[in-house]
């Protein structure tokens, strides 16, 4: 779709700014929320499974996408979903306290998870409508990097600023208390800032739905007849088992006290090491893998990249045993991994491009998403049980033999030699 531009405002001024908003309640709810609930003594594996339902609304989110387009427009829907987010972690800041804090904060933070798939809907779709082609390219590079920066923003500083908060105050539910009452008034400034700011392209308008049930069963139709389709299914569902499971007991082990296996770091800490630094390691394995695919195509790297993302896994086997007390040697291991994880990380999404090209490929791209999503929902829901079962050492061998199934069925996936190569458009 070619994007319309009705005035002369710079993409400059809201696109960074817009997928800031995108993710930063992405990484509140996925990441931000595990270590909340690690402080306030939550176990394990209420905390995996009790996370790993959040990712739900990303799984299922193309089922309630055609509402955003029928109703209103997705300006309105993008500021609209900013100021309920802004109330909803401004809620979440006066539950911390409550004595059924846990019930409380988890039904906020699904009304979060719902609220930010909506906005990605309504992002996303706002940024082919308000951008031309080429700004689309030029921009492209600058969102991911942004969504990224919400990232550290919140993974990393977010969870710093509490552990400084808890210092100061003594309370680990005071500082959380404040560090999510400051992030719901940086949602809210950001929702007033793109309620002003935001173009009003001429095509921005409610979509008609005339025939919708039957281009949806067409649609969804002709994704499963792809051929080869169950190993497709197969390879979207299980390129990221082992560390679907070690994603989410990675800052539990952090924080953990030494004597039940963990690191006994603490927030200020695990900030800097995992929300910091090793999302920085994350883009740049994600830079650099977008770069080595475009001058030698995918399949040439799916196998280094599929190796990148495993073997890594492989340093917090050494941690769980060595328990190192340096934080350097610690924060040298978690960016060896995340960069792996970054680069290995790259094969995926192009994957799910190859996989979604045709006709409908905007909507086969989205199926592919929610099922990336089940793919980690799934795991992740047993992560928590099983890491309290098996302790830290074996649940991170086990881990490692998790990743497994991706090299069997990636033995099998269909590949262009060309995908992904500069040469090629694609």
């Amino acid at each position: 779709m070619t994007g319309a531009k009705n005035n002369s405002r710079s993409p400059w001024f809201w696109i960074p700014t817009l997928y800031v908003a995108e993710g930063l309640p992405y990484a509140l709810v996925m990441s931000v929320s595990v270590v909340l609930y690690k402080n306030l003594g939550v176990s394990n594996k209420e905390i995996g499974i009790c996370t790993s339902w959040l990712y739900l609304p990303w799984v299922i989110k193309s089922l309630w996408s055609p509402a955003v387009e029928k109703f209103r427009t997705r300006r309105l829907w993008i500021w609209a979903m900013q100021f309920f987010a802004g109330a909803i972690l401004a809620a979440v800041a006066l539950m911390i306290p409550a004595p059924h804090f846990f019930q409380l904060t988890l039904a906020l933070f699904w009304l979060l998870a719902f609220s930010s798939a909506t906005h990605d809907i309504a992002a996303d779709g706002f940024y082919l409508l308000a951008t031309t082609e080429h700004e689309q390219s030029f921009f492209n590079g600058i969102r991911n990097t942004a969504y990224r920066v919400a990232t550290i923003l919140a993974q990393g500083a977010l969870v710093i600023f509490a552990g400084e908060m808890q210092k100061r105050t003594g309370s680990f539910v005071s500082a959380w208390s404040i560090a999510f009452a400051f992030v719901a008034g940086i949602i809210l400034a950001l929702g007033i800032y793109h309620r002003n700011i935001l173009p009003k392209p001429e095509n921005d308008f409610a979509a008609s739905t005339k025939n919708f049930s039957e281009k949806f069963v067409e649609t969804f139709g002709d994704f499963f007849r792809k051929p080869k389709i169950g190993i497709l299914l197969a390879f979207l569902l299980l390129y990221r088992l082992g560390e679907a499971q070690l994603v989410k007991m990675a800052q539990p082990f952090l924080l953990d006290a030494r004597s039940v296996g963990g690191l006994g770091l603490d927030d200020t800490q695990t900030g800097f090491i995992y929300g910091t630094i090793g999302v920085a390691a994350l883009m740049c394995g994600g830079i650099f893998g977008g770069i080595v695919v475009a001058r030698n195509g995918l399949k040439f790297w799916l196998w280094p990249m599929l190796l990148a993302i495993h073997l890594p896994d492989a340093v917090f086997i050494w941690l769980a045993y060595a328990q190192p007390q340096n934080i350097f040697v610690i924060g040298a291991g978690v960016t060896v991994e995340q960069f792996g994880y970054g680069f290995g990380f790259t094969a995926f999404m192009l994957y799910m491009i190859y996989i979604a090209r045709g006709e409908h490929r905007t909507a086969h791209y989205a199926i592919c998403s929610s099922f990336m999503a089940l793919g980690m929902m799934l795991p992740g829901r047993w992560s928590g049980q099983l890491q309290e079962f098996l302790g830290y050492q074996h649940f991170f061998i086990w881990v490692i033999l998790a990743t497994i199934p991706s090299f069997i069925v990636a033995m099998k996936i269909p590949l262009d030699a060309e995908f992904g190569k500069r040469t090629r458009a694609n």
